[in-house]
């Protein structure tokens, strides 16, 4: 029996996501993921104008007269949804954790593939792949994929990007546009970043939250890592002790952004402070841009 509050939370996660993909994303999505190709259509006799490249000689040969092969664009996608819940993601010092905002990206992705017809899948990871969902088509398996989001409780606390790559390269076939929506806390994912990205379209959507690259000035606090459980006690009051984590989180950034160039993968930068939607229009109208 699922919570009746896990149900009011799927629920107003599909009306805010249902209007944002009516009003802003749909379009951009169709417009920048077109589908993986074209499929062949039917043979019609030659006409003036027709690419001799297309003529199909054995029809040609057969009918004694010219015909050509046609084709169509092939619109269906398959998207994967690749979803960090490791302990990272339940920080958060602004309107929502990192998790959150994950699972309402994860469903707003989801709702716009629907929209164009396309199937979805889901894998949610820590550091070790937690559970699957074949893609399929529909509002009702959206909305199982958004309900495991948010009743999911997972195993593991750590982060192994890796295997859910690994897993997504093994067993989905057909190529596919992946997103992989964490916080990237973790190490030793960058090969198998570069080979699902070979055969699939992967996408990186980080997560951060304000506090993880500034820190205010609230004296003494005692933090504790939410995946090895190590306890810190930093005095924020002091200057070099802010400026050393900024100096870190801008280290990270500047890594994570050559791990990403390196491995040919696009990525969306997102701020748990800070409306999420014009990241994603912005990242749709660029790579339209790109490969118009």
């Amino acid at each position: 029996m699922i919570p009746a509050d896990i149900i009011r939370k799927v629920r107003r996660i599909e009306i805010r996501t249902n209007r944002l993909v009516s009003e802003v994303v749909a379009g951009e999505y169709q417009s920048v993921f077109r589908g993986r190709g074209v499929e062949f259509s039917e043979v019609r006799e030659y006409q003036l104008g027709d690419d001799v490249r297309t003529i199909d000689w054995n029809v040609t040969a057969r009918m004694r007269r010219p015909y050509v092969k046609r084709y169509v664009e092939e619109r269906e996608l398959t998207v994967m949804l690749l979803v960090d819940a490791s302990g990272s993601l339940e920080f958060g010092t602004a309107q929502q954790m990192k998790g959150e905002v994950v699972a309402e990206i994860a469903a707003l992705l989801a709702f716009s593939a629907i929209r164009n017809n396309d199937k979805v899948g889901l894998i949610i990871f820590t550091d070790r792949v937690e559970s699957s969902l074949p893609p399929k088509k529909g509002r009702k398996h959206v909305l199982r994929l958004v309900r495991d989001l948010l009743y999911f409780r997972p195993r593991g606390r750590g982060t192994n990007i890796a295997e859910p790559l690994e897993l997504l390269r093994r067993v989905t076939r057909r190529r596919a546009v992946a997103f992989v929506l964490s916080d990237f806390r973790a190490v030793g994912y960058e090969r198998a970043l570069r080979l699902a990205n070979r055969r699939h379209d992967v996408i990186a959507v980080t997560v951060t939250d304000p506090r993880e690259e500034e820190l205010p000035r609230l004296g003494l606090l005692a933090l504790r890592d939410a995946e090895t459980g190590r306890r810190l006690l930093l005095d924020s009051s002091q200057r070099t002790v802010r400026e050393a984590l900024s100096v870190a989180a801008s280290a990270r950034r500047q890594k994570l952004g050559r791990v990403f160039s390196q491995a040919r993968v696009d990525h969306i930068d997102i701020r748990c402070d800070r409306p999420y939607v014009e990241p994603l229009i912005a990242f749709f109208a660029e790579r339209a841009r790109r490969f118009r």
